[in-house]
């Protein structure tokens, strides 16, 4: 198997920038990511812990230097892009700075020991692999999270302070997003920990009634989704970008599959919009989806497609709160699947009469 590598390196002594080198690979014996650093090593240094445990962004998903070579060639192919867990932290190639994350694990230091810190360390990866950290640096991080799910059994006595330590309405659980699609292999318990947590906290009450419709606006009823039907029109030349979330829907995949437009592959349209939490935080729920459906418009998507009620109401009808936290107009179309998929059926006049309350009308008919 040949590896084609593309490295992040960066001196913060030297660089101004950081760049990528470029390695060219024959695994040879390598049996994990941690070898084939060693055999790169060897050809040019660069700064790396050797380490199983130690961390890095494999082609955008969060994983250490224990992968294998078979998972990579199964799950990641031959070209690989290499990167620190935080670039934006990045000091020697792929080392980082790790003093934030070591500084706020002291908001429990009331009833931590050596061995809680111990374990607090053990949650360094997926410390960095929020997406939560690039929009709110002072979030007290999963990392605090987890630790409290394990004091909380340790110390049930201090179950209310420990809880309403991590409720901080600036910094704490509020602004949790999932880490399913951000860890390569991510063991759904860390989350269940977190939904533990959430449900322990008194005024964690979600609501899951009409709250991402603004005031006065109108409810549509995108109808059910259709077992069977021809596709009648495809969307050939369209450019369509589907916003899938935590976990993709196989019934739009495949409809979507059938129309012969260009699907954008981009990692922002499987970020969580913290929906759970919006009641309590909607200011970070508007800046989460604003960058979702920029980032979808800046690739030149036609429309966004959205299979959830609540996800259509957030980034159609809240434009100007998303307008608002991002400075820019959001001027991207959002189209339901159900509605999509009775376009492409050419059941126009049923779809006319949904499309015609969408605060941007696709105009597709």
């Amino acid at each position: 198997m040949k590896l084609e590598i593309s490295l992040f390196k960066f001196d913060y002594k030297s660089d101004y920038l950081p760049y990528y080198k470029k390695y060219f690979l024959k695994v040879n014996g390598e049996k994990t990511l941690l070898d084939i650093f060693n055999t790169m090593n060897e050809e040019e240094p660069f700064a790396f812990e050797n380490d199983l445990n130690f961390g890095v962004v494999l082609n955008g998903l969060y994983t250490d230097l224990s992968i294998s070579i078979d998972d990579i060639k199964n799950d990641f192919g031959a070209e690989l892009t290499i990167e620190p867990l935080s670039i934006r932290r990045s000091c020697n190639d792929l080392i980082i700075d790790t003093k934030d994350f070591e500084e706020k694990v002291q908001i429990l230091d009331f009833i931590t020991d050596e061995q809680d810190k111990q374990e607090y360390l053990s949650y360094k990866n997926l410390y960095y692999a929020s997406n939560t950290l690039n929009y709110e640096k002072d979030y007290m991080g999963d990392a605090v999270l987890y630790l409290a799910h394990s004091l909380i059994k340790k110390h049930k006595a201090s179950q209310n302070k420990i809880l309403k330590v991590i409720d901080c309405c600036d910094t704490g659980i509020n602004f949790h997003t999932s880490l399913e699609n951000r860890v390569y292999k991510f063991n759904s318990r860390y989350e269940d920990k977190i939904n533990s947590l959430k449900t322990k906290i008194s005024n964690h009450k979600v609501s899951r009634d009409t709250h991402f419709r603004v005031k006065n606006t109108l409810i549509v009823d995108f109808g059910d989704f259709k077992k069977d039907g021809e596709i009648k029109h495809d969307f050939n030349n369209f450019n369509l970008a589907y916003y899938k979330g935590n976990s993709s829907c196989d019934k739009t995949e495949s409809l979507m599959s059938q129309l012969n437009a260009k699907i954008l592959n981009l990692s922002s349209m499987s970020n969580d919009l913290a929906l759970e939490s919006f009641n309590e935080n909607q200011e970070f729920t508007y800046r989460l989806a604003a960058n979702v459906i920029l980032d979808a418009f800046d690739n030149s998507a036609d429309l966004l497609v959205v299979d959830n009620d609540d996800v259509f109401y957030l980034f159609d009808y809240n434009r100007k709160e998303l307008e608002r936290v991002s400075g820019r107009e959001v001027i991207l179309p959002i189209i339901h699947v159900n509605e999509l998929q009775k376009l492409a059926f050419g059941l126009h006049d049923e779809v006319k009469m949904t499309l015609e309350k969408h605060i941007i009308n696709p105009e597709l008919i």
